[in-house]
């Protein structure tokens, strides 16, 4: 029989509902995986007990005919969400100690649905970051081998020094980590530039970043209000589309959580393309993408015309202002953000000399570089002299960029095809001491999607030279992931489900 943590979710769904297997034995076949996998450091909270008392509850509620849509299923929460009574910090040391009260509507929507919670995952410290080395707790490592390693070389370097090993791209880091690691069968994941996305492509797994306003925000950790997206990374397309259901619909307690209905997107699954229109921006084949990169997409194209679909050249002219606006934009919300942690009513405190002192020392001690290099910058561009220089600016090139969209749109596109990330996973430590821009570079193809509002999803499209994963980015209409959905899965199909690494972190 297949290994419990082997199943896809929606197979391990189908088999507790055929109660062929019981939620406690998948659940406990997931903590085994989680704790014989800490050296990839893709969870920094481990919640066991909790785990096995709802797998329990589960079971209750499947013998007595009462099971949700994600009964028994185990999942993994990124540390940004608030779970009730469990380690909360969003991977930075100024929140230590955090246990909040209240629990994130997202992962009560989960948690109403019947999913259960393996413990809380690594990420970049708020959220911040390309690689997930940025957190309190140390970097991930991707399980995926860097070319002509051994198992033996990874072992040795996983129980220490991770240098050299792969990022698993963030900040969903921990999330993509432990999904292609089978710690878990899906994860919650957050997205403000790419970060579902791209760690989801650099894992080979599936990642989707829904419209803005489709999941509520309410008990997320807060980078950049009018970014930030939860959404879910799983291994299928199917099981995202699973997830997202649960994740999603109308909260009032956050007012830019949309009321409209959820579809069932599972039903998207399998629905033709034929008569669709895909569009193809030439302005995403920028210099220095790798040839690899380039024959994916054209692949990705084939994909889409083989399975009835009409290509279309569109163009997207604002796209190139897009990061250097993502960049001003994403970090003058965090300034903003980021300055209710002053070491007053809960997390770190550093004693000083008097409050002022204190606020400095506490903010200087707990946060990471990353983190106090976007609050200074987001600080410069809200400064008086220069706030209409840098940040109305950029306000006005996102409003561009969202018209670029909805230009193609109305002209009859129904989804927009690119790559997912510029280059397959890079190694952990190789740009962290070079220029901070090369690192932000990696969100080359995702910014636009996050500074106009819309949703997109990343499908595993096929490997590199090297053996690692590629994907491809699928970007849709507002509030049609239906179509992202139906999309995703024609890759899926196409280029076939990616073999996740053998497990040499064990």
């Amino acid at each position: 029989m297949t290994e419990l943590n082997e199943l896809t979710l929606a197979q391990a769904r189908d088999a507790i509902h055929a109660k062929k297997i019981s939620a406690t034995e998948l659940t406990q076949a997931h903590i085994e995986a989680v704790e014989r996998a800490r050296s990839l450091g893709a969870f920094i909270a481990e919640t066991p007990e909790q785990a096995l008392d709802m797998a329990k509850a589960s079971d209750a509620r499947i013998a007595s005919g009462q099971a949700g849509p994600l009964e028994g299923l185990p999942l993994g929460v990124k540390d940004l969400y608030a779970t009730k009574g469990a380690h909360t910090q969003a991977c930075s040391h100024i929140l230590d100690g955090f246990k909040p009260v209240y629990e994130s509507t997202v992962t009560a929507n989960l948690w109403r649905d019947g999913a259960v919670m393996l413990g809380k995952l690594n990420m970049d410290e708020f959220a911040m970051g390309s690689s997930n080395e940025t957190s309190y707790y140390g970097p991930v490592a991707s399980p995926w081998l860097p070319p002509d390693w051994s198992a033996d070389q990874a072992r040795a370097a996983a129980s220490g020094d991770k240098k050299g090993l792969l990022v698993p791209g963030g900040s969903s880091g921990g999330s993509a980590a432990a999904v292609a690691a089978r710690l878990c069968l899906g994860a919650t994941a957050s997205d403000t530039g790419g970060s579902i996305r791209q760690p989801a492509a650099f894992t080979g797994t599936v990642g989707i970043k829904p419209t803005y306003g489709r999941c509520s925000r309410f008990g997320m950790v807060a980078f950049a209000s009018s970014l930030d997206q939860a959404g879910p990374i799983a291994r299928t397309v199917r099981d995202c589309a699973i997830l997202l259901r649960s994740m999603a619909g109308h909260d009032a307690k956050d007012t830019t959580c949309v009321d409209m209905p959820v579809p069932d997107y599972e039903k998207s699954i399998g629905v033709s393309l034929k008569g669709r229109r895909i569009g193809i921006p030439k302005e995403y084949r920028v210099n220095g993408m790798s040839d690899e990169i380039d024959a994916l997409w054209l692949k990705g194209i084939d994909f889409m015309r083989d399975a009835g679909a009409e290509i279309v050249d569109i163009s997207l002219p604002h796209t190139k202002y897009a990061l250097p606006a993502y960049y001003i934009v994403a970090p003058a919300e965090a300034s903003s953000n980021l300055a209710r942690y002053d070491g007053v009513r809960y997390g770190l405190r550093v004693e000083g000399r008097d409050i002022a002192d204190m606020y400095e020392r506490t903010r200087e001690k707990g946060f990471g570089a990353e983190v106090r290099r976007r609050i200074l910058i987001g600080a410069y561009v809200l400064s008086a002299g220069y706030y209409d220089a840098y940040y109305v600016r950029a306000q006005k090139i996102r409003t561009l960029i969202r018209r670029d969209f909805e230009t193609a749109f109305d002209a009859g596109v129904d989804a927009i095809l690119t790559p997912a990330t510029p280059s397959p996973a890079f190694g952990i430590g190789e740009k962290t001491n070079a220029d901070p821009v090369e690192m932000y570079l990696n969100d080359i193809f995702t910014v636009t999607v996050n500074m106009a509002g819309l949703p997109g999803i990343a499908v595993p499209a096929g490997l590199s030279r090297d053996g690692l994963p590629l994907g491809l980015q699928l970007i849709g209409r507002p509030f049609d992931e239906e179509t992202l959905f139906a999309a995703g899965q024609v890759i899926e199909d196409a280029a076939g489900r990616v073999q996740l690494p053998t497990r040499w972190w064990e």
